[in-house]
């Protein structure tokens, strides 16, 4: 009897080892900050927006970002109430917007209507 407790035991202690490891995994290391709504990301003070702030108030758009000839710092699919804050403008930003219908786009806290855009509408900022 003693050795079933002690399975028991071991077998309890491997699964919850197994969760907290899991949890304990980082995410994909993108610099989203996905709004749980859309409530949430309508809170942001344009002061805190930074160069650039995208959020997504259609059903979808797919959203690209990238350092200018260099690494690519987003590209996703962003749903409903998501957002992505870049906070600085160092080396230049090259941005893609899917569904320009879909998104409000803020450079430096001030909106930038692309709305009349047609589908994979791009733009640059520069330093």
């Amino acid at each position: 009897m003693a050795i079933v407790g002690a399975v028991v035991l071991l077998v309890t202690l491997v699964a919850l080892g197994g969760y907290f490891l899991y949890r304990a995994i980082p995410g994909t290391g993108t610099s989203v900050s996905a709004n749980a709504s859309e409530a949430a990301a309508e809170g942001v003070d344009t002061d805190e927006m930074g160069v650039l702030y995208i959020r997504v108030v259609g059903d979808s758009s797919t959203v690209f970002v990238r350092v200018p000839g260099g690494d690519v710092l987003l590209d996703q699919e962003l749903t409903q109430g998501n957002s992505v804050n870049y906070p600085d403008n160092a080396n230049g930003l090259e941005v893609t917007i899917g569904d320009p219908t879909a998104v409000e786009v803020y450079v430096n806290g001030s909106e930038r209507d692309i709305s009349d855009r047609g589908p994979g509408h791009s733009f640059t900022l520069n330093p």
